[in-house]
């Protein structure tokens, strides 16, 4: 099984893009964040077209996430108990449990949206003790946090801000130590697999990124291969993350 995640930064911009991108790369299953629209506005009928099944869940403004499935998709949730923003959908595709997440970026650290996000990352927590560890699970998305300097090209200008604080490390490595694994790329895929670029001042052309979005798998998705997709991070109007991509076989 071929699973993929990617922050679009907007469904509607990108969807030409996005629909290209599942042609070539051709994911079973693939979740998406930042989509930017709501319900209604979802291109269902394109993400059909293109032989997928979707559940989506959004308001239209700045958040939004989907899942895409070509080998099934039961809907199991919409959310998060006691988070009102659309930035949680989960399924089951194919005996896989997918969650696709998209944590509050949290702005700054003395921004009531920094404590909401750590409040976020406790539900998101929570939520996975709904299945055993040793279930076939996978959290993908944008989690809005660098696990370590080596996910950012310069610690020090990040110091103090919001993303590399040791409370947002925290959260992030209680999710791997409830008995996830951090699928990252392989060897000679990605020397340097960051995930996202900002547009400005040239960094994705200089290499000036940072690894967020990530793939956390439990031990029984045994993973064959991992990579950050940087071609679709390059061309006219991308996203300013590429996909990570991961092949992987579950059990029988």
């Amino acid at each position: 099984m071929r699973i993929a995640t990617w922050n679009v930064n907007s469904i509607g911009a990108r969807l030409p893009r996005l629909l290209d991108w599942l042609a070539t790369r051709a994911p079973d299953v693939a979740a998406l964040q930042e989509t930017k629209c709501s319900d209604a506005t979802f291109p269902w009928a394109e993400i059909e077209a293109a032989g997928y099944e979707a559940m989506h869940v959004g308001d239209g403004r700045w958040n939004g996430v989907a899942i895409l499935s070509k080998v099934g998709l039961t809907p199991v949730a919409t959310g998060l108990p006691g988070m009102s923003e659309p930035r949680y959908a989960a399924a089951d595709c194919a005996g896989l449990r997918v969650r696709s997440v998209y944590v509050p970026n949290g702005r700054a650290v003395d921004d009531p949206q920094y404590p909401y996000k750590l409040e976020w990352f406790a539900a998101l927590r929570d939520s996975l003790d709904a299945l055993p560890a040793t279930a076939p699970q996978v959290v993908m998305g944008d989690f809005n946090v660098a696990r370590t300097d080596a996910d950012v090209w310069d610690p020090a200008l990040f110091s103090g801000s919001t993303h590399v604080t040791p409370a947002e490390r925290s959260a992030m490595e209680e999710l791997v130590g409830w008995g996830l694994t951090d699928v990252v790329a392989r060897p000679g895929k990605n020397d340097r697999p960051y995930t996202y670029w900002d547009y400005r001042a040239g960094r994705f052309h200089q290499d000036q990124g940072m690894r967020i979005d990530y793939v956390l798998a439990s031990s029984s998705v045994l993973v064959e291969d991992a990579w950050v997709d940087r071609d679709a991070r390059k061309g006219k109007l991308p996203s300013d993350h590429a996909p990570v991509l991961v092949d992987c076989t579950l059990p029988d």
